[in-house]
């Protein structure tokens, strides 16, 4: 009998903490979430990249297999702490520099020292759309950085956390996690 007023007693426990949230937009005053609307819609901010989450394909789990993976990174999952990026919006431009970790499809080049995906300019297309369920918003862009082309798609949330989601026609495609925060244009 011990045994399973134990079990419910953790049932119940875990069942108050899943309901609880930390930072909802519920937790939000309505000028904190007017503000982050304006950030939006101002155009001017920037996801700091933490984690990358790249496909996790055989190359990946040899390299962790090997141990050529930090002792806190796996495969799908690589801390991004010593090469941070980012993904700025300023106005109607992009600034990208976002690290890559995953497989070439087709390749890069001679003699290219950084494989990161790069982009700075003004993209081919970019929208931005309101996503009732988050209280947040999606942005997404296509943009061609000379012989390669990027869709990004890029979710914004009132708590700061923003996710990227990055496909290529040459590479396979990887995900990043991250701050959402104003970009100084001054700096």
């Amino acid at each position: 009998m011990d045994y399973m007023k134990k079990t419910i007693w953790m049932i119940a426990v875990l069942t108050m903490m899943g309901c609880g949230s930390s930072s909802s937009v519920s937790e939000l005053t309505p000028e904190e979430y007017k503000a982050f609307e304006d950030l939006v819609h101002n155009g001017n901010y920037e996801i700091r990249a933490r984690w990358a989450r790249p496909v996790s394909l055989n190359s990946l789990t040899a390299l962790a297999n090997a141990g050529l993976l930090a002792p806190e990174d796996t495969p799908s999952r690589i801390n991004l702490l010593d090469n941070p990026g980012y993904l700025r919006v300023i106005g109607d431009s992009l600034s990208v520099y976002l690290p890559y970790y995953g497989d070439r499809q087709i390749g890069g080049g001679y003699n290219t020292l950084n494989n990161a995906i790069r982009f700075d300019g003004i993209p081919k297309k970019m929208e931005l759309e309101k996503d009732e369920k988050s209280k947040g918003y999606r942005l997404k862009m296509t943009m061609d950085n000379n012989t390669e082309t990027y869709t990004i798609a890029a979710k914004l949330v009132p708590n700061s956390f923003s996710t990227i989601n990055v496909n290529s026609t040459h590479r396979s495609g990887i995900s990043y996690s991250g701050d959402f925060q104003a970009f100084d244009t001054e700096k």
